[in-house]
């Protein structure tokens, strides 16, 4: 004799609550990527009743780096490529041959940035990548040149001193139109 027995239903009334917690669950715990941007250190905001503090550079401490609309790289008014923009740079703060129309010394030295509307992004990156490189490179010879070890093998105070040293100061100024030299 054969029995009719019916086959076992699941009780799907709890399934949209777990389905739920689920839900919650990894929400909570994914991390979400989110863009960084370039991480540059901007100088504190003026206090609303303090005077502008207009400090007078002499010329030959400042290198005055243009990029127009058309990415080309001027410095100090001369066509330069990307890749000697280092080079020029790094020329420019040391000043090994103490050539009177370059900085007087690496602490006075300026980086003047002034970036087109039009400039890509391609080439802004490019542009600071060079200039920390130049910095990067110097402090690494310095490092070299008085301990006898890469700057991430000094201690705290050293690779301090030699960051104080080379001070990276790059002023960047609002973007204009600044033509695009054709």
């Amino acid at each position: 004799m054969k029995k009719n027995r019916a086959t076992p239903e699941v009780n799907a009334g709890s399934m949209a609550d777990i389905a739920f917690l689920l839900l919650i669950f990894f929400l909570v715990t994914t991390t979400i990527d989110t863009d960084k941007g370039i991480s540059i250190r901007l100088p504190p905001m003026p206090e609303p009743n303090q005077p502008e503090n207009n400090i007078k550079l002499k010329e030959r401490n400042v290198l005055k780096i243009l990029v127009n609309s058309a990415d080309q790289l001027l410095v100090d008014g001369k066509l330069v490529t990307i890749k000697e923009l280092k080079k020029t740079t790094k020329n420019f703060i040391d000043n090994p041959a103490q050539d009177p129309d370059l900085a007087e010394t690496p602490q006075k030295a300026v980086i003047s940035l002034k970036n087109d509307r039009g400039t890509s992004y391609n080439i802004y990156i490019q542009v600071h990548n060079e200039l920390k490189a130049a910095y990067n490179e110097l402090r690494e010879a310095k490092a070299q040149a008085e301990y006898g070890r890469p700057l991430d093998k000094l201690t705290q105070e050293q690779a301090d001193e030699i960051r104080d040293y080379y001070r990276q100061v790059i002023s960047e100024a609002e973007p204009e139109d600044a033509g695009g030299g054709n």
